[in-house]
């Protein structure tokens, strides 16, 4: 059983997940802080060119297993046009209302 995004706890991370699964670049651009980071399975990345890769051009999707930390610990069901389904980890950094880091990989 997923957790619906409108539930989930941290706002900074909902604005996120909620638009990485609208597939909408301008408000998944807006729920980031300047300078934001990212790293997938312990390799920083450049964000947007792993989002273009990853997110947008080949349509994301994160369904939410479960949330720790105040909810920027995330269990996800992470599916894409060009890997498929697995479920993966995603820890959040949040500075001033919005995310300044993500850090991803396979659970």
């Amino acid at each position: 059983m997923t957790i619906p995004v409108s539930q989930l706890s941290d706002p900074a991370v909902r604005a996120f997940v909620t638009a990485l699964n609208a597939n909408d670049e301008v408000a998944f651009a807006a729920a980031l802080a300047p300078g934001a980071s990212m790293s997938d399975d312990g390799s920083e990345r450049d964000l947007g060119q792993w989002t273009d890769r990853e997110v947008f051009s080949s349509h994301g999707h994160m369904d939410v297993e479960s949330e720790s930390d105040d909810g920027r610990d995330l269990v996800v069901r992470y599916r894409n046009d060009t890997w498929g389904e697995m479920l993966t980890r995603w820890h959040f950094t949040v500075d001033g209302g919005r995310i300044a880091r993500f850090e991803t990989g396979q659970a």
